[in-house]
């Protein structure tokens, strides 16, 4: 029941602000057991928002699993299993608890490897020292005779100019040693990593800042950097080229990206690029999250005495992660091509031809049609993930894993929709809608018809901290019929439309022609 306060307005039905989507809850069911459950245990203890750990979730299992398997969807439609999820949430939303939640067993993983190697190591650095001491000295010998010009000399010369190409077509290589987790990078570095250290890899950051906000997604090389990134999440090979140091080729490497970021983050990146993120399909390649604020209802809890559902989540992700990689001799990845059944194929025709037909002038998906031509294959993706994580002994993908992964990414498209559809509006516009998100949920969560105007311009979003910019936002919402303030002597309430804090608010909003 909502507090009452003799609502001194009589509002109408209120008008849309945009034609965007309402945020619809995360498909919790479409989750095989193994992983829902263990998402649950963590929501009931940390309180995030649920599509953040589910996510989070999805991402440290890509981490682990790009490795061993490509999926091909048909005649001559494979590829990576890899996925780049991006969650967009506020400061203070817990996202590095939820990252490390479902990470800790890579990076346990990566720490055991690393101390493993360490001999290995230490032999690598003692024979390449070995080396240099040869080259050095075969250098001198080559110096010495071209001082001379005796035939003899100029013979020998030759001779040892052999030596010197046989030593550099065998300098030492470092062990690969598994490093999976990259969390503050350049993609020119990441690249040569995956090159020379081990072919598969994350970019995971609860502070994406670090990635949307570096030089490199500034400068003049952003082009460059979007286009490596790109290239290897379609699993494509690189060309790397240097003027001051040895030029590479990147192949048969994977990447994932599991990336939160703040909102003014993102649309700053977005603005700065200039389009390049949307025009260049890098953006489109993500599954992304926008899930509602948890924060102000998350009452204290214990932490739990065990975690058996987490715990079995882990268990299994440190299971897979000590499968044998298959490493060609060439340096590259030779993951396993998982087939679709013919029912799952069946699905995926149906999903791929449901959603490229929403994509022509007019459909419902046109205005986001670079981020849903990709996900039919990002559904696939998911379904190869869910399954080889919850049945590994698997030969093929199944219908029920592949309708779940639809389910999934079918709500990841719905996120796009919104985030993209407020991201292309004008910043006055964003602002109104900004005010109006807050103002919705603080009534929803007090179960109140009004907000203190003193109370948003202290504990408001930050835009409405100044008392000019507060009330014209409020002209527009008063405008659309869902919000106005009022003076009431010394106090001024903003009262908010009823029929926007009900249950099945959307139904009660009309769209202006």
């Amino acid at each position: 029941m909502l507090d009452h306060f003799n609502n001194p307005l009589d509002f109408q039905q209120p008008f849309s602000l945009t034609s965007n989507l309402e945020e619809i809850p995360y498909p919790k069911d479409a989750l095989p057991p193994l992983i829902r459950n263990a998402v649950d245990e963590a929501h009931n203890f940390i309180k995030a928002p649920y599509p953040m750990l589910a996510t989070s979730a999805l991402g440290a299992i890509s981490t682990t699993l790009q490795a061993h398997y490509d999926v091909i969807r048909a005649e001559k439609l494979n590829g990576p299993s890899s996925l780049f999820t991006l969650i967009i949430a506020d400061s203070g939303e817990r996202k590095s608890t939820c990252d490390s939640m479902f990470n800790k067993p890579i990076q346990i993983y990566e720490a055991e490897q690393a101390e493993l190697a360490k001999p290995e190591i230490q032999l690598f650095k003692a024979n390449h020292l070995a080396w240099e001491a040869e080259v050095t000295a075969t250098k001198d010998v080559i110096k010495k005779h071209i001082k001379t010009s005796k035939s003899s000399a100029l013979a020998n010369n030759g001779f040892h100019k052999n030596d010197l190409h046989k030593l550099m077509l065998n300098e030492p290589r470092p062990p690969k040693i598994p490093r999976l987790i990259y969390s503050d990078t350049t993609p020119e570095a990441l690249a040569y990593s995956l090159h020379q250290n081990w072919p598969s890899g994350s970019i995971s950051s609860s502070e994406a800042g670090l990635v949307f906000g570096s030089h490199g997604m500034k400068s003049e090389s952003l082009m460059k950097n979007l286009a490596v990134l790109n290239t290897l999440w379609d699993g494509g090979e690189l060309q790397i080229e240097r003027r001051t140091s040895e030029s590479f080729r990147v192949q048969g490497a994977r990447l994932s990206m599991s990336l939160q970021v703040q909102e003014p983050t993102i649309r700053a990146f977005f603005d700065a690029s200039g389009g390049l993120a949307r025009g260049t399909g890098f953006l489109a390649r993500f599954l992304i999250a926008w899930p509602t604020s948890t924060q102000g209802n998350r009452p204290f809890t214990e932490a739990p005495d065990d975690w058996p559902a987490v715990t079995l989540f882990t268990q299994r992700l440190t299971q897979l992660l000590n499968l044998d990689v298959r490493v060609a001799e060439y340096g590259g990845l030779e993951p396993k091509l998982m087939h679709l059944s013919h029912e799952a194929k069946a699905l995926w025709v149906s999903f791929h031809d449901r959603i490229e037909g929403m994509l022509k002038t007019g459909g419902k998906l046109n205005e986001v049609k670079d981020v849903a031509s990709k996900i039919a294959d990002n559904a696939v993706r998911i379904a190869v993930h869910l399954q080889m994580f919850c049945e590994p002994n698997s030969d093929e993908i199944n219908q029920d894993y592949f309708y779940r992964a639809s389910i999934i990414a079918e709500w990841h498209l719905n996120e796009s929709r919104r985030f993209f559809g407020e991201l292309a509006l004008s910043p006055d516009a964003a602002r109104v809608i900004q005010l109006d998100k807050f103002l919705v949920k603080y009534c929803k969560d007090h179960q109140t018809e009004r907000v203190s105007k003193s109370d948003v311009l202290k504990n408001g979003p930050a835009a409405f901290r100044k008392k000019d910019s507060l009330e014209s936002t409020l002209r527009v919402l008063k405008e659309k019929c869902r919000a106005e303030l009022v003076v009431d002597g010394k106090s001024q309430w903003i009262y908010v439309n009823p029929f926007l804090i009900e249950e099945n608010a959307h139904k009660n909003i009309v769209e202006e022609v």
